[in-house]
């Protein structure tokens, strides 16, 4: 019998990101190729990027020079570039790194097979383009191995918002929605084998418009309430979520579908509105404001998480405080917070920019005020009860952990469970990133 071929994806960036190495893994799956923990010993090794965070292309090319070695020793090994560096990047990637021998984009990952074959002869495969065909429609089906609990989907790509700063739109191109069917189909399958989590992702995954099998166009609460009646699925998230596209429909879902879990993460970005207009993003801090006033009507156990950008080019002390008040006001559970760093392309790329000292001295005073408002969120849920999916082992022995509906870890000792169980649990102390329990 022929040895496996062994494959070595290393994920940058998001979940969609981590979506799409597992499909990746799955489409070269069928040309006998196995996940290896290890570049030593790949046979192909896969670098799936990501576009957004500063001098992204330069970490690419830092960590493909870290291969030379090992292709120089292993003449057939096999390299390639995938995501949205290699979408925007493209031929300039092989010419840079002429051991790259493949380039592909993330519309078009479902070629894999076919570029791979490509390369055996020596040549250089390369494919950027955003194709006709709908890349899910041409993946193979799933294997049917077990999975663990939670599990990523997505249904939603590219992005219409054209943010100032941001590249999405030309590395994922437009906005475009899986058919419904496809989703649900998915969905069951994934949940067949064990998943009893599911997270619903999209660059923005509230424009989800996708066509239902009644031919309709489906929204994204359309399509949350159809999820939530597959058996054996407990648990229903979706990110990441933009303000203008979180609709009356998707606001009352949060209240009347039981499935839905209580944690939205929903960016602003700023909470200067001249910033925000700056920015190109549509909204202003009192309509985002209020859009939270909704959301927490209709769950008032609402916990939210959000983006910020500080040091956008032009932002004065008094944008940065408008954010520190807007931040006071939405209370927010968790958040994700950086300076700003250009991206070449983007509108904002070629304005004044703020001093980098002024860009790390107000990150950390974002940062400080983000913290303060998580730990009292956990620190109130010490004596709570909340209701924990087990996922695995926990740092010390004996211990189980899992996520809460609100998406906290917690720890529970000497408790008789095991990855999938859906159990209560009182919460009895607060960590600084996790909560401990004991089992109802």
């Amino acid at each position: 019998m022929t040895a496996p071929k062994k494959l070595f994806i290393k994920t940058y960036g998001c979940q969609m990101n981590v979506y799409d190495s597992e499909r990746m893994a799955e489409a070269l799956g069928g040309e006998g190729y196995v996940e290896t923990d290890t570049p030593d010993d790949a046979d192909m090794i896969l670098l799936n990027t990501c576009h957004i965070r500063e001098k992204a292309a330069e970490k690419v090319y830092s960590e493909l020079g870290r291969y030379k070695g090992l292709k120089a020793a292993k003449p057939d090994l096999k390299i390639g570039v995938a995501g949205c560096v290699a979408q925007a990047e493209g031929a300039e990637i092989v010419r840079r790194q002429p051991m790259v021998d493949l380039v592909v984009g993330p519309q078009s990952y479902h070629r894999l097979p076919d570029l791979l074959a490509k390369t055996q002869g020596g040549a250089r495969a390369l494919d950027t383009e955003f194709p006709d065909e709908d890349k899910f429609g041409h993946l193979k089906a799933r294997p049917k191995a077990r999975r663990a609990p939670s599990a990523f989907l997505t249904v939603q790509e590219g992005c219409d918002k054209f943010c100032a700063f941001c590249v999405v739109p030309y590395t994922r191109g437009a906005e475009v929605s899986r058919p419904v069917d496809r989703v649900l189909t998915e969905a069951r399958d994934l949940v067949d084998r064990g998943v009893r989590e599911i997270t619903l992702l999209g660059q923005n995954v509230n424009a989800y418009h996708g066509i239902g099998p009644d031919g309709a166009d489906w929204s994204l609460a359309r399509l949350v309430r159809e999820l939530a009646k597959i058996d054996g699925l407990a648990r229903i998230r979706f990110t990441t979520s933009h303000p203008n596209d979180m609709d009356d429909d998707l606001i009352a879902a949060h209240g009347d579908c039981d499935k839905l879990m209580p944690y939205l993460h929903l960016p602003v970005q700023s909470g200067s509105d001249r910033i925000l207009k700056r920015m190109n993003r549509q909204h202003t801090a009192e309509s985002y404001l209020a859009l939270i006033e909704r959301l927490r009507a209709a769950r008032p156990d609402l916990h939210l998480s959000g983006d910020f950008i500080v040091g956008f080019p032009e932002e004065t002390e008094a944008d940065f405080q408008a954010t520190l008040d807007l931040v006071e006001a939405a209370e927010y559970g968790s958040a994700f917070s950086f300076k700003y760093s250009t991206r070449p392309g983007t509108p904002a790329a070629e304005r004044a920019q703020v001093p980098e000292d002024e860009k790390t001295d107000r990150l950390h005073r974002l940062q400080a005020l983000l913290t303060r408002q998580q730990r009292a969120l956990q620190d109130a849920m010490v004596g709570r009860d909340v209701q924990v999916l087990f996922e695995k082992p926990g740092r010390m022995p004996g211990q189980m952990g899992g996520k809460s509906e609100y998406l906290h870890a917690v720890h529970v000792a000497g408790a008789d469970v095991a990855p999938g169980d859906l159990r209560r649990v009182r919460i009895t102390a607060s960590g600084p990133n996790s909560l401990t329990g004991t089992l109802l």
